[in-house]
């Protein structure tokens, strides 16, 4: 079966449905989400088409989506699944711990 990005309308319209309503990104309008999924889709189905063997899954990601194609048993198309990678600019970033000096 040959995939197409078009096969994946319906998943793509609820993320971005998602998105308008509930995800605040200063990074991206709604329009420039769409434009994000449908570039990340096709990644993604280029990744799960050219996966090794023994390999279920095909994925492609940017700092805010991760999209992951995983084959189905007895299933020709596979399962979409579209994650909205979660970020708050309130995280302390942690302190790395200080170099020795050399001369100990």
């Amino acid at each position: 079966m040959d995939l197409t990005p078009d096969m994946f309308t319906e998943e793509i319209e609820a993320a971005v449905k998602a998105f308008d309503l509930h995800i605040v990104c200063l990074d991206k309008s709604p329009e420039d989400c769409q434009a994000s999924l449908e570039s990340l889709l096709a990644k993604s189905i280029r990744a799960y088409e050219t996966r090794r063997e023994g390999m279920r899954h095909g994925i492609a990601l940017d700092n805010q989506v991760t999209i992951i194609l995983s084959l189905v048993d007895d299933e020709a198309k596979p399962m979409c699944g579209i994650y909205f990678n979660l970020h708050s600019p309130y995280k302390k970033k942690s302190l790395s711990p200080e170099p020795e000096s050399a001369e100990q």
